[in-house]
């Protein structure tokens, strides 16, 4: 008999780094899942994005198992991860906090593609630019 789906969580967690503490262990718990099992096998796939912020789809079936999905960091995190920064501009529009090139930009695009809706990559880039700009960040 197939397994029947019953939950899709979404989550993020710090690469090869993740806890069972909170804010995983709670959302986890509530889905039944086994959390002390999901830490090691996410930790054990994200061991080469140490520290990064790593979204995680999960999916929760009927037999309290589950299977999940790594996407790519959050676009503004690979920004900031570019730049070399902590956090954007509070006020993007007053302070900036950095000058991406356009081959940063392009990396990022690269990078980000799996889980961007952009058809091209051209279109990718804008989006980064975009996200860049609401962060105080100027692009060049």
């Amino acid at each position: 008999m197939a397994k029947k789906l019953v939950k899709k969580i979404k989550v993020q967690a710090t690469g090869g780094k993740a806890t069972p503490a909170p804010p995983l262990g709670p959302v986890l718990g509530q889905a039944g899942i086994n959390i002390g099992e999901f830490v090691n096998q996410f930790n054990e796939q994200t061991r080469d994005r140490m520290g990064q912020v790593v979204p995680v789809e999960l999916s929760v079936y009927d037999d309290r198992t589950f299977t999940f999905i790594t996407k790519v960091s959050p676009m503004s995190r690979l920004i900031l991860k570019a730049l070399g920064k902590d956090k954007g501009s509070s006020k993007n529009a007053v302070s900036k906090v950095g000058t991406l090139t356009q081959a940063q930009v392009k990396a990022i695009a690269e990078e980000k593609m799996a889980d961007l809706n952009a058809a091209s990559l051209e279109a990718a880039m804008k989006t980064v630019a975009g996200t860049a700009r609401s962060m105080g960040v100027n692009v060049e």
